[in-house]
């Protein structure tokens, strides 16, 4: 199994990352994989992929560098958010627990209404989330956000948008790593928080292989910055990984899904 430090270590001791200070690394396989970079080039965006093959031991990243560059997470921080909500209490139930719309109309009608955690996750309720860490509070967010080991751990920017336009950042092969904590259940936190996030994450069925992942999107002033992390299940066989690129238009935004199965169909027969 992938160790804490195993994902950056595999691309690092590949060349395929920037050299960084990483102690106990244990090396794998790893593989650099220019062919992925050629979705990107054919939507005419950047971007990345990397896809961690769990019963080989492999981990693939389609370039050398943007593999590595930290981001905004956006709403791919959902995850974390949703887990520390229900490990402190926060959120009991999230079939459940309700959160009252609040009345002001937005432009994405599915946020206009009351949610729970599982509704609010699969139409990304934005303000959802922000109560939900302002509930957590800063003191608890940081601590949770430390031993979770999330990114580069910094919440500036205020409680309640810290992930959409703060200071936190986290880079493809981290998201990867901590997708891959929380999927096999081993994240310093309880048990039953994990399965519930699990079982709440949007599922997409592709062919006979399924798929749980969590989309994110930062705004025009922040980049336009796409992502989809999660992972694919085929079987028994598993691939944890995370994309992003850069989204400029609608068409682009749409086209996350349908890049990171093209990437996943590169890499694994689905």
């Amino acid at each position: 199994m992938i160790n804490r430090r195993h994902a950056l270590g595999l691309l690092a001791a590949a060349g395929i990352l920037p050299s960084r200070a990483l102690a106990n690394v244990s090396y794998q396989r790893s593989e650099f994989r220019d062919d992925l970079s050629k979705r990107f080039f054919a939507l005419g965006t950047e971007g990345t992929f990397v896809g961690y093959k769990v019963d080989d031991y492999l981990i693939i990243a389609s370039d050398k560098n943007r593999s590595g560059e930290g981001r905004l997470p956006a709403s791919t921080f959902k995850i974390p958010n949703a887990l520390i909500a229900l490990e402190t209490g926060v959120v009991q139930d999230p079939d459940k627990d309700v959160f009252k719309w609040d009345g002001v109309t937005r432009s994405i009608e599915g946020w206009n209404k009351d949610h729970t955690l599982r509704s609010a996750m699969a139409v990304s309720a934005f303000p959802v989330f922000q109560e939900v860490a302002r509930r957590i509070g800063a003191e608890r967010m940081q601590k949770y956000v430390d031993m979770l080991d999330y990114g580069n751990r910094d919440i500036g920017g205020g409680i309640d948008t810290f992930w959409v336009s703060g200071h936190l950042r986290i880079d493809p092969v981290q998201q990867v790593d901590f997708v891959d904590r929380l999927r096999r259940g081993v994240l310093p936190v309880g048990k039953r928080s994990q399965e519930l996030v699990r079982d709440i994450l949007p599922v997409t069925k592709a062919g006979d292989a399924v798929i749980r992942a969590k989309t994110g999107l930062t705004d025009k002033e922040h980049g336009s910055l796409g992502w989809l992390v999660g992972w694919l299940e085929k079987g028994s066989a598993v691939t944890v990984f995370a994309m992003n690129m850069d989204c400029k238009t609608k068409e682009l935004v749409d086209a996350r899904m349908p890049v990171t199965q093209q990437c996943l169909t590169d890499i694994v027969a689905m």
